[in-house]
């Protein structure tokens, strides 16, 4: 949430303005990383069913920061209950084409935490380039809040 956090500081059209990027600018890329991580903790609650955005859900700040802490908590709490052999079983899946697939557990984790990663690492680079400091967002920063 830190991202989030950087955005207040931003004009409109600082949140709104296309940098080029895998998904357009700021708040565009930030959305894309929450449907992401809603559509995997869909599949993974939901036995490979796909979540996407809600009827009539516009993206915007306010949306990301009252439904994406939410989402968090529900990743902690499904992983609080993960054990080894949870996270070695598999799971059947479509992607949002269609496609099957299946992956064991901790591989979906690891995809979700890496493609966060280089989205926010996108995110940065945008404050960077309208030359604001992003904040902290290494792991450690995480770790000792």
């Amino acid at each position: 949430m830190r991202l989030l956090e950087a955005l207040e500081g931003l004009s409109e059209e600082e949140r709104s303005r296309d940098w080029g990027a895998s998904n357009g600018g700021v708040v565009t890329t930030l959305g894309h990383v929450f449907q992401a991580d809603r559509v995997w903790l869909g599949r993974i609650q939901m036995s490979g069913q796909n979540t996407l955005a809600h009827e009539g859900e516009m993206l915007s700040v306010d949306l990301l920061r009252r439904e994406w802490p939410p989402l968090l908590e529900r990743w902690k709490a499904w992983a609080a209950g993960l054990t080894d052999e949870g996270a070695a079983e598999v799971l059947r899946y479509r992607n949002l084409k269609g496609v099957e697939f299946q992956s064991p557990y901790w591989k979906i984790v690891l995809h979700v935490v890496n493609h966060g990663t280089l989205h926010r690492g996108q995110v940065m680079a945008m404050l960077r380039q309208m030359g604001h400091a992003p904040p902290g967002t290494d792991l450690i920063f995480y770790y000792n809040r």
